[in-house]
C-alpha cells in the first residue's frame, strides 16, 4: 500500500483540523469542512489505510482519528511548505529589536518573550557560545566627580557597562583621552587577555591605578567562564492545551523547565543545521513525549552560534512556528553583527 496524493491531502486536512481543535477527526468532519470532492465513505476508507500505514491512531473504537508522531514528521518533511510570516507578526518581531539592546541578557530575555507571545508556546533562547568575544572599543563617561561609566564593546556586538571609581582630577577630556589609549592597547584581545594586560598598563599609567583596578575587575567578572544563561518565555502557555490538563503531566513539564542546565542541553543545536524539528519520542526526553521541539540557530559577527527553540504539543502549528523562528533568527543574527539578510533554511 503506497501513499498517494489523495492520502496526502486527507492526512494534511486531518492534521490541520486536529491542530486547531485537539479533537479526534472523523471522515464526516473532513467531508464537510474540506472541499475535496470525496464522499465520507471514500475518506473513511483512506483513513483506514492511513491508520494501517501508521499515520493515524484511533484513541477509541467509536472516535475519530488523531495524527501519530509519524504523521507529524511527514507533515514537517513533505507536506509543509513554509509560507511567509504574516506582516503583523513580522513587524512585531522587528519592533522589539529596533532599539538595539545594550546587554546580551536583555536581548535573549526579550527574544524569549516575543517568541512565546507570537507562537503561544514555550520559548527558550540560548546566548551565543564559542570562542570568547574580542574587545573592539572601550569608552569612559563621567557620571560624577569620582565615578565613571566604563562601556566595553566586543566584536560580537555585545556591550558591557559598569561604574568604576576614578580620580577627582579626571575631567571629560581626560577620560576621552584614556578611552582612546585603552582601546588602542586592548583592541582585538579577549576579556581574559585584557585582564592579563592590566599590570603592564598600570606600570605605564601609574596615575590611573584606581581606574585600571576598576577596569580589571569589570573585565575579570565578564571574562569568567559561566554556564550558558537560559532565557525562557511562556512556560505556563503549555498548561492551556488539553494535552497538559493532567496534573501529573503538567507538574513533570514545569519541573523540567526549572532545570536550566538540562534544558540547555536539550535545546542546544548540534552541527550546522539551521533548523531541527523533533516530534514526540524523537525528543528523547520522557517529560516531552507529547511535545515537539523546534530549534533554530543564529550567528554572531565573529561566528559564534546561539539557539532559539519552541516547545509545544505535537499538534503545534509548524508552518507558523517555522516562519516566526526564521524571522527571529534573522533579527538576532543582524543584531549580533551578521549584516546580511539571508534567510535560514530548513534542512
Amino acid at each position: 500500500m503506497a501513499m498517494d496524493e489523495r492520502k496526502f491531502r486527507i492526512l494534511q486536512a486531518i492534521i490541520d483540523d486536529y491542530i486547531l481543535t485537539a479533537v479526534p477527526v472523523g471522515s464526516r468532519t473532513i467531508s464537510k469542512k474540506y472541499d475535496m470532492g470525496l464522499s465520507s465513505a471514500t475518506i473513511r476508507n483512506e483513513m483506514s489505510d492511513l491508520e494501517e500505514l501508521g499515520y493515524l491512531d484511533q484513541p477509541h473504537v467509536s472516535a475519530g482519528r488523531v495524527p501519530s508522531a509519524k504523521a507529524y514528521r511527514l507533515y514537517v518533511d513533505q507536506l509543509l511548505r513554509a509560507g511567509k510570516l504574516r506582516s503583523d507578526s513580522e513587524q512585531m518581531v522587528k519592533a522589539h529589536f529596533l532599539g538595539r539592546m545594550r546587554q546580551m541578557e536583555d536581548v535573549i530575555d526579550h527574544a524569549a518573550q516575543v517568541l512565546s507571545t507570537l507562537t503561544n508556546y514555550t520559548a527558550v533562547v540560548l546566548p551565543p557560545t564559542g570562542s570568547q568575544p574580542r574587545i573592539r572599543n572601550i569608552q569612559l563617561v563621567s557620571v560624577s566627580d569620582t565615578a565613571a561609566l566604563v562601556v566595553i564593546v566586543t566584536d560580537a556586538g555585545i556591550v558591557r557597562d559598569a561604574v568604576i571609581r576614578v580620580s577627582e582630577e579626571l575631567d571629560s577630556d581626560s577620560l576621552y583621552s584614556i578611552s582612546r589609549t585603552l582601546t588602542q592597547e586592548l583592541n582585538g584581545r579577549t576579556l581574559s587577555e585584557a585582564v592579563e594586560q592590566i599590570p603592564q598598563l598600570m606600570a605605564r599609567m601609574q596615575a590611573q591605578s584606581e581606574l585600571l583596578t576598576g577596569l580589571g575587575t569589570v573585565l575579570n567578572e565578564q571574562g569568567e567562564a559561566v554556564k550558558p544563561r537560559v532565557a525562557i518565555g511562556g512556560t505556563s502557555n503549555m498548561l492551556s492545551y488539553p494535552e497538559y490538563s493532567d496534573m501529573e503531566k503538567a507538574r513533570s513539564f514545569l519541573s523540567l523547565m526549572e532545570t536550566r542546565d538540562r534544558l540547555a542541553d536539550i535545546i542546544s543545536q548540534k552541527g550546522e543545521m539551521s533548523f531541527t524539528v523533533r516530534i514526540g519520542p524523537e525528543t528523547g526526553v520522557p517529560e516531552m513525549a507529547d511535545c515537539s521541539i523546534v530549534t533554530a540557530t543564529y550567528t554572531t559577527g565573529n561566528g559564534q552560534q546561539g539557539t532559539i527553540g519552541v516547545i509545544g504539543p505535537t499538534r503545534m502549528q509548524y508552518s507558523r512556528v517555522l516562519s516566526i523562528m526564521n524571522t527571529m533568527g534573522q533579527q538576532l543574527s543582524e543584531l549580533f553583527g551578521m549584516g546580511d539578510d539571508e534567510p535560514l533554511k530548513l534542512e
